[in-house]
């Protein structure tokens, strides 16, 4: 049924109304083109979870991978490191006459610095001073009993 309405001069048509049969069919027509649409959806669940469980295992297998590169590469540089190291004190211990076990230091700085302080804290201080005025004995390779006898009479007689 139309209805004019008389201030704008357009028709209105009134709502129609359904009936629960027309409305169920409706409704079961429109759920059916839904389910159609979606018919293969478990199976593309299943195929999506597959592939996750397939990817997630392949991640894993890559993180394995990279924490033992990781952990190789550490140990590398702890490698080249200590080679450094040993070059430096090699090369500080040549050219100063240092052992290059005495010297710990990291660097070609430290190591020079260390092996100055080891040669000076080694370099004699003088010759020490001598009780006899530095007199050369006569020291007999003989027996303690001799040897003995030979002090006594050059201290006690005399």
């Amino acid at each position: 049924m139309e209805t004019v309405n008389q201030d704008t001069n357009q028709v209105q048509e009134e709502p129609r109304t359904f009936t629960q049969e027309e409305l169920d069919r409706i409704v079961g027509e429109r759920l059916q083109r839904e389910r159609a649409k979606y018919a293969d959806f478990e199976a593309l669940k299943e195929k999506a979870a597959k592939f996750d469980a397939v990817e997630e295992a392949q991640k894993s297998e890559l993180q394995k991978a990279t924490e033992r590169a990781e952990a190789l590469q550490k140990e590398l540089d702890i490698l080249k490191h200590a080679d450094s190291v040993r070059e430096i004190r090699n090369k500080v211990a040549t050219e100063t006459g240092v052992p290059a076990s005495l010297l710990n230091a990291d660097d070609e700085e430290g190591c020079k610095v260390q092996a100055k302080a080891i040669l000076e804290f080694a370099k004699p201080q003088g010759y020490p001073v001598v009780k006899d005025s530095g007199e050369v004995r006569k020291t007999s390779g003989g027996a303690t009993r001799d040897k003995f006898k030979d002090w006594y009479e050059s201290n006690i007689n005399h």
